[in-house]
């Protein structure tokens, strides 16, 4: 069982940058490969970011590829994805999400409760 906490979204202009950090429950945090999804109002939710066990594999959406940067920090039972050059069509609920495998479809094991990301133009 893994508990998932999201913070750090909030409202920025275009081009600006924001930090969304997750923490997670329990003591096996590096058996998970961890993702960052996001759900923009009257879409589905979509991948964005995923990182592997040890953090030396990483996967992107072609639409943040570039300006999107995800990270863990195993000791600290974090991940972080960093957000720059916003653009108002990146407005959405980002979720962080576990599981077993190193995946980018939405069938993670574990979400977070979300965080409010919204980018003014």
């Amino acid at each position: 069982q893994v508990q998932l906490v999201e913070s750090g979204g909030g409202l920025v202009q275009a081009g600006g940058s924001l930090r969304l950090a997750c923490v997670a429950s329990g003591r096996t945090f590096s058996m998970y490969c961890m993702g960052w999804f996001r759900q923009a109002p009257g879409k589905e939710r979509e991948f964005v970011a995923a990182v592997s066990w040890g953090g030396g594999a990483t996967h992107y959406a072609d639409s943040v590829k570039g300006r999107f940067t995800i990270s863990r920090d195993n000791a600290e039972n974090m991940v972080y994805l960093q957000m720059n050059s916003l653009k108002p069509e990146d407005t959405a609920v980002y979720y962080c999400a576990a599981d077993l495998n190193f995946a980018t479809t939405v069938n993670y094991a574990y979400w977070g409760q979300g965080t409010q990301v919204t980018v003014s133009s």
